[in-house]
């Protein structure tokens, strides 16, 4: 959980359901899972808030700007909406993927209060974390089988995405050959 709050996307599905797998074969504590995975996300959630937004992004952020398209107009009215709503942003953004793993640096950047941006990151990880576990713990049978029930329409509706994309390229080869 520590590399999904971190720059490397690492979704928390692929660490949280291995950890629901091993609650539901009774190989681990359910709330020491929810625990250790609020743990390692608060925990990358504080190292990215200190050394990558203050070392790494804002000096690059400031020296290379223009080539992002980002104005120093752009950049002030971002920090004033952000400053204006920091708390609001930080918790809902968390929600949404890859961004959750970078709102740790504006949130340093745009200088939000330190202790709202671990309490607000403690209670998202709490929901996420939860919710990966018990909704996987509660719910795996019915997933299983709806996975089962319709694994040969999606692999169908694949494989017809598939041929149709070879398809279109030979065809665009052919067309660019000519």
């Amino acid at each position: 959980m520590a590399m999904e709050s971190s720059l490397f996307p690492v979704p928390s599905e692929w660490v949280m359901i291995p950890a629901w797998y091993l609650v539901a074969t009774w190989k681990l504590d359910m709330f020491l899972s929810i625990f250790f995975g609020w743990l390692g996300s608060l925990f990358w959630a504080i190292v990215n808030y200190f050394i990558l937004g203050q070392l790494v992004w804002k000096p690059f952020l400031l020296k290379y700007w223009k080539y992002f398209l980002i104005t120093e107009k752009k950049y002030h009215k971002a920090e004033k909406l952000f400053l204006k709503n920091d708390n609001l942003y930080t918790f809902l953004w968390r929600f949404i993927p890859v961004v959750r793993h970078l709102i740790s640096i504006p949130a340093w950047i745009f200088k939000m209060n330190f202790y709202h941006f671990c309490i607000l990151t403690f209670i998202w990880s709490m929901i996420w974390c939860s919710v990966l576990v018990l909704v996987w713990f509660y719910f795996w049978e019915w997933m299983v089988e709806i996975f089962h029930i319709y694994t040969k329409e999606i692999s169908i509706f694949i494989l017809v995405i598939l041929v149709v994309w070879i398809f279109k390229f030979i065809m665009w080869k052919n067309k660019n050959e000519k």
